[in-house]
Formats: C-alpha cells, sequence, structure tokens
C-alpha cells in the first residue's frame, strides 16, 4: 500500500504568508489552437510538501542540490503525537522509543493545507538533540515548519543544522498509521536553492 503524503499543489495551496503563491503562466494551449500546450510556474520552493535545504536556516551552508538523496530514501517511522496547537513537544510527548533514522510525526495541528493556521505544533530544540543522539537523521512533520509560527530565532531549525538532521515540512499524514514504512521524498536538483518541493510517499513493507 502507498501512502500520498503530499497535498495537491495549487493556487489555492495555502504558503506562508508573505511568501510567493504558485501561479502559472500558459505560454501555448491546445485549446487555443496550439500545436501543444505550454506553460511555466512561478512559486515559493517552500511550497506544499517539501525538503528543506541547510542554506535556508544556516549562512554558507550547503544548498538543495548538496543534500544526499538516500537520506530521503529508505525505511521511516511514523509517530503520533498528542500535542496542544501552538505547543513546542519533546521526547516525552513520544508514545514510544524511535527505532529508525527517518520519523515523521502526525501532529493534527494543520488541518488543511489550503488554509493557513499560525497556531500548528512544533518541535522543541531539545528534541532535535535527543533524536539526533538516538541516531535519526531526517525528521518531517504535517505542518508547514519544524519551529512555531511566531519563532524568529528558529531554534529548532538551528538545533536540526548542528545535529545534521534533514528536514521535510508541509507533509499530509491524516490517514497515515503509525508504525514502520519506505519513506520516498526526494527533493529536485535544482541549484542554489534553500529548498525544494517532493512528491513524499510511504510505502508498505508488507
Amino acid at each position: 500500500m502507498i501512502y500520498d503524503l503530499s497535498p495537491t499543489v495549487s493556487s489555492h495551496l495555502a504558503v506562508w504568508p508573505g511568501d510567493t503563491p504558485l501561479s502559472r503562466d500558459v505560454l501555448l494551449d491546445m485549446q487555443r489552437g496550439d500545436n501543444l500546450t505550454l506553460s511555466s510556474l512561478r512559486s515559493t520552493v517552500h511550497v506544499g510538501s517539501h525538503a528543506d535545504a541547510p542554506s535556508h536556516y544556516g549562512a554558507f551552508a550547503p544548498n538543495i542540490e548538496d543534500m544526499p538523496i538516500e537520506r530521503y530514501l529508505g525505511l521511516c517511522e511514523v509517530v503520533h503525537v498528542t500535542v496542544r496547537p501552538g505547543e513546542r513537544f519533546g521526547h516525552q510527548s513520544l508514545p514510544r522509543d524511535i527505532s529508525q533514522e527517518r520519523v515523521l510525526f502526525r501532529t493534527g495541528t494543520y488541518p488543511d493545507p489550503n488554509n493557513f493556521n499560525e497556531d500548528f505544533a512544533a518541535l522543541a530544540p531539545e528534541l532535535i538533540d535527543w533524536l539526533a543522539a538516538e541516531g535519526v537523521r531526517l525528521v518531517g512533520v504535517d505542518t508547514p515548519s519544524v519551529d512555531l509560527f511566531s519563532s524568529t530565532d528558529l531554534l529548532t531549525h538551528q538545533a536540526c543544522l548542528k545535529n545534521d538532521v534533514l528536514i521535510l515540512e508541509g507533509l499530509v499524514l491524516g490517514d497515515v498509521p503509525e508504525g514502520v514504512f519506505e519513506l520516498i521524498a526526494l527533493p529536485l536538483k535544482i541549484a542554489g536553492f534553500d529548498a525544494s518541493p517532493v512528491r513524499a510517499v510511504l510505502r508498505s513493507r508488507e
């Protein structure tokens, strides 16, 4: 079984306030009589399900094309956490120990990707330190950020930078049960960028 973790990317998809929403420019259109349809797009690279590059939160840190793709491919654990809106959670909130080097957290605090709500939950920076000590190399969330909306110092991002933990944000995990799956969430190899959209899926191991 395959679980699709990516929201549909359209002009209706919410982006971070002040960021660039997706728009499409149709250059040629067969419905207008052209010989083919051809379009271009304009959008933030942090649209929908996406991988942050360390250069997004670290000066002189690697860009997205420098990320090792094997980090975004392999066994992954999905964990459901019970957390209040607008709250940071630590390892005390986890229902069990983590068994894989990739972990996705379902908080349920960002229910509609087309409507931006500011009170989503976030990971405590101490949780990143604890996960890294347990061997975790990638974290993913069902929210727009691993930090709170109001955060300007981005302490959880900085903890990820310090511990070499990569980040997936904007995942859709509402229908995904807890357990271990195969994650496939490859970023585009676009030079110089601080993030990339991903088509993120989980595949059951049976």
